[in-house]
C-alpha cells in the first residue's frame, strides 16, 4: 500500500469514527454520565477518532517526508511549520491529542464536562482537519 493509500485509509476510518460519534450528541451530559454502557462506548469512539487523526497526521508527515514528531501533539505542530494546517488548527489538535492521552492513561480523572463539550462542540475541529488534508491529497 502506498502512503497516499494509507492517507486515503485514515481519512476514511477518520469519517467512520466521527458518524458513530454523531449519534451520542443527542444524549444530555447526565445521560452520558450515569449510563455506563454509553459513557464506555462514547469515551472509546473518542480516542478512536482522535487517535485516527493522530494516525492521518503522521501519515501525512511521513508521505512528505517531514521530520518525525516525538509525541502526538507535536505531530500536529510539524504539520503547522510546513503550512499544511493553520497554528489554530494545530493547537486544537493538539489539545485534541492531549485529550486522547487523558482518556488513554487516566480513566478516573475524566472531566465529562469536557467530554461532552468535545460531542458537542469540538468535533468540528476534526472535521476542518479532515477537510485540509483531503485538499492537500487533491
Amino acid at each position: 500500500m502506498t502512503n497516499f493509500s494509507v492517507i486515503e485509509n485514515k481519512i476514511s476510518l477518520v469519517r467512520k469514527y466521527l458518524k458513530i460519534l454523531d449519534g451520542f450528541k443527542s444524549f444530555s451530559r447526565q445521560e452520558i454520565e450515569e449510563d455506563e454502557k454509553i459513557k464506555g462506548a462514547l469515551e472509546r469512539y473518542l480516542y478512536l477518532a482522535a487517535q485516527a487523526a493522530i494516525d492521518l497526521a503522521e501519515a501525512v508527515i511521513s508521505f512528505k517526508k517531514f521530520r518525525k514528531p516525538t509525541t502526538l501533539r507535536e505531530s500536529f505542530d510539524i504539520l503547522q511549520e510546513e503550512k499544511i494546517i493553520t497554528i489554530n488548527l494545530a493547537e486544537k489538535m493538539g489539545r485534541m491529542a492531549g485529550f486522547r492521552n487523558i482518556i488513554a492513561h487516566d480513566y478516573v480523572d475524566i472531566d465529562y464536562d469536557k467530554v461532552y463539550d468535545i460531542l458537542q462542540n469540538r468535533l468540528i475541529d476534526i472535521e476542518e482537519f479532515l477537510e485540509v488534508v483531503n485538499k492537500f491529497t487533491k
